[in-house]
């Protein structure tokens, strides 16, 4: 799958925006929840709705069925986050999530996990929330600072609170290890 032409331009200029808007410079630390707030999104860990071992049995019924999801209540957008996630992986989790919002996503199809209903985007929306959700987290010039640096993906990860594969992904997909070799 492939992201629409421009996508990816886009979502750096956006990232930018948004960073801006919340007094932040293009390399400082994005917290997730400082976003959430600004965009007026309530954060809720999944086990004040339902017990932690619930989630912990759907978690061993298949691993990674949930992550993160959001809901509008009474016109208020909720992201529901899993507790047993690492605070990197929430982050991303959140990131992706705030994303959809952003990119006025709807909610259409309906997957089943083990009896249960989740409404979810199509599979191009992922693509683009995962896409964009990086992009706010990790944007290119805070990435080039950091190979800059000579930080790998795992200290990028570290310094910037987000998973490895978050930050490899980024990393990767965006050519800026190539773009200093070349100077």
């Amino acid at each position: 799958m492939t992201l629409p032409r421009g996508f990816k331009a886009n979502a750096e200029r956006e990232a930018l925006r948004v960073r801006r808007e919340l007094g932040l410079s293009d390399t400082d630390v994005l917290n997730v929840d400082d976003l959430a707030d600004h965009l007026k999104v309530k954060i809720v860990s999944a086990e004040k709705l339902v017990s932690r071992t619930r989630l912990e049995e759907l978690e061993r019924v298949q691993a990674y069925a949930f992550s993160a999801a959001t809901f509008q209540v009474s016109g208020r957008n909720i992201v529901v986050t899993n507790p047993l996630r690492t605070p990197g992986r929430r982050a991303s989790d959140v990131a992706h999530e705030l994303s959809h919002l952003f990119l006025k996503h709807d909610l259409t199809e309906i997957r089943e996990v083990n009896g249960m209903p989740f409404r979810t985007c199509r599979p191009d929306e992922e693509e683009q929330a995962t896409a964009f959700g990086g992009t706010l987290m990790l944007p290119r010039p805070l990435l080039l600072g950091a190979v800059r640096r000579q930080w790998g993906p795992a200290q990028i990860a570290e310094h910037y609170g987000v998973t490895e594969e978050m930050a490899r992904y980024r990393y990767n997909t965006t050519g800026v290890a190539k773009q200093i070799r070349g100077r």
